[in-house]
């Protein structure tokens, strides 16, 4: 009996010590790491690159707002029908806007060629490999677009909800796309998109019955994030919804236009 109360204590002394020799270990990984962090400078990004977008996208607002140019940041998903989208736009608002599109791709012109067919004008953007569009960009975008006879441009950006929410770009409105196969959970998994959107369209609705989207949820989970945001249900392979979509861009762009002349 005394021979199996002396294996347990040595057991448990045995489990004691090799619980003081794991968080030994961890301390000394943690005093290397802080060790390391010392030893080369850290970046914070917020404060450095994206402050100086910021005042570089400021300025531009300002230059398009004195030119009268209304610019449309449009962002979402690959595969969300952001091109569709934007040709049953260019389709909705002919003859009442002067229209340039700016596509932008990491890769590829054929979003560009698909808009070109319309007789829009349009300029292909490639990233050399960068998942988003600054101000900077967009800037120099716009002045090989040629803006002097437009009054109205689309910017169609990479398509992804993380690197194009950080990134102010200058414009008027910014509006994202979600379409109804990615789901209804993504402002929780993409909340600073959804907080930066003044309008969400919400696109392939024809489609509503063969996925498990919850338009009230989404709703809730939006107006928790960002209880200004329009969403406007969308097919714009059909064409339902899209009368509302350009009309209150209409009425985005007629707000707008009262307030840098006020």
């Amino acid at each position: 009996m005394e021979s199996m109360e002396s294996m347990e204590t040595e057991k448990t002394e045995r489990a004691e010590k090799a619980k003081i020799q794991r968080q030994e270990t961890r301390n000394k990984k943690q005093r290397k790491r802080r060790e390391k962090m010392e030893a080369f400078k850290v970046i914070e990004i917020k404060k450095s690159v994206y402050k100086d977008n910021d005042e570089r996208a400021s300025l531009l607002r300002k230059e398009l707002e004195k030119e009268e140019i209304f610019l449309l940041n449009l962002m979402s998903s690959p595969g969300s029908g952001k091109t569709t989208t934007v040709l049953g736009t260019i389709e909705g608002l002919k003859g009442k806007t002067r229209m340039g599109v700016m596509e932008a791709d990491i890769d590829s012109d054929v979003d560009a060629m698909s808009v070109a067919i319309t007789n829009t004008k349009v300029i292909q953007l490639h990233t050399g490999g960068m998942c988003h569009i600054d101000a900077e960009m967009t800037k120099e975008g716009l002045r090989q677009l040629g803006t002097e006879d437009l009054d109205f441009v689309i910017l169609e950006n990479i398509g992804n909800l993380i690197c194009t929410a950080g990134y102010d770009v200058g414009a008027a409105k910014n509006v994202m796309i979600l379409s109804v196969p990615e789901g209804d959970d993504k402002p929780l998994k993409y909340p600073v998109m959804f907080e930066k959107v003044d309008c969400i369209l919400v696109n392939k609705i024809d489609a509503m019955a063969f996925f498990d989207f919850n338009m009230e949820k989404l709703k809730m989970r939006v107006a928790a994030l960002n209880p200004d945001a329009v969403i406007i249900p969308i097919s714009a392979k059909t064409g339902e919804g899209m009368d509302a979509w350009t009309e209150w861009l209409l009425s985005a762009m007629e707000q707008w236009k009262q307030h840098i002349h006020s």
